[in-house]
């Protein structure tokens, strides 16, 4: 894991031979969820260095894929992922990312409410997203795990970055819903493994996840739940991370809004934020997150207390 690089050609090559001109179920091929990527039955997820990333840095980017949401995990998979690389391999926000993605559903209906790749720094992650299922479902129930990822980052990932370095990795999920108070105990046994027996709220698993990742969330505020009940959304949101929580309005700028979130917590000025892309959703990015408190920083990354 870890051992190579994201490019451009190798990118450009993979979809031109396994997503072009291919319907969103002819690329995620999976009718149920793999061994391979489910949580209850993965130990760790390894985040290490390696001579062509001898400083790597996790990054986790949770995708609501409930619903019209897999629509997430598609634009990741055809354009996305190789221009967040790029971005952060430009512009230097932290230093050789390992990405890996996670799939995110309800807790309280889904047959698969989280699934979680690998951390990879090539076109290998292109080949586990294809095989994550995007069970499209979610419960009609005002709100979605999100809380799975957190808890997820918290419990079931290891790195370099955090063990060696003492700097913090960073996770994105990316949604249109609130995010639920709790999941019940009986759900997390089943879901993540029988050692989580306990009732956990959303601010214990966001705290969790906390201590070793940057932590937000990106709500797409003209898509499903949001587009007619934001306020509802983002105050479900701004009560465990305040500062943290990022609208967007124009979903094709998504991998610009992950990497500015980078850009912004490694402390660059505005108007070098601002030159970076040369359109609004980069300033979206930094009124949000602006005041920010955060630890000293060390390539990019926070320094854990």
């Amino acid at each position: 894991m870890g051992n190579s690089r994201m490019n451009s050609q190798d990118w450009a090559s993979y979809n031109s031979t396994h997503t072009a001109g291919k319907s969103r179920a002819q690329v995620f091929g999976s009718t149920s969820m793999k061994d391979a990527y489910n949580p209850a039955l993965i130990s760790v997820r390894e985040s290490r260095d390696s001579a062509a990333n001898p400083s790597s840095s996790p990054i986790l980017l949770g995708c609501d894929v409930t619903g019209s949401m897999g629509m997430i995990a598609e634009q990741l998979m055809r354009t996305d992922l190789i221009k967040i690389a790029e971005g952060i391999y430009d512009r230097k926000p932290m230093p050789d990312p390992h990405i890996a993605v996670l799939a995110i559903g309800d807790a309280f209906s889904d047959r698969a409410p989280l699934q979680a790749t690998q951390f990879e720094a090539s076109i290998t992650l292109a080949d586990q997203m294809r095989e994550l299922w995007l069970e499209g479902n979610g419960g009609g129930n005002g709100g979605e795990s999100y809380s799975l990822a957190h808890l997820f980052a918290a419990t079931k990932t290891v790195s370099d970055s955090v063990e060696k370095r003492g700097n913090k990795g960073v996770l994105i999920t990316i949604g249109d819903e609130p995010i639920h108070d709790r999941i019940e105990g009986d759900d997390l046994a089943r879901i993540m493994g029988a050692q989580f027996s306990k009732t956990m709220t959303k601010r214990q698993c966001v705290n969790l996840a906390s201590q070793t990742y940057e932590v937000f969330h990106i709500v797409l505020a003209n898509e499903g739940y949001a587009s007619h009940g934001l306020q509802h959304v983002l105050r479900t949101w701004n009560e465990i991370m305040p500062q943290r929580v990022i609208q967007l309005t124009d979903v094709t700028k998504l991998s610009e809004t992950i990497v500015s979130v980078l850009q912004v917590i490694n402390g660059e000025r505005k108007e070098d934020v601002a030159a970076s892309w040369g359109s609004g959703s980069s300033m979206v990015v930094y009124e949000a997150i602006k005041d920010l408190q955060v630890a000293k920083r060390n390539k990019g990354v926070s320094r854990l207390a």
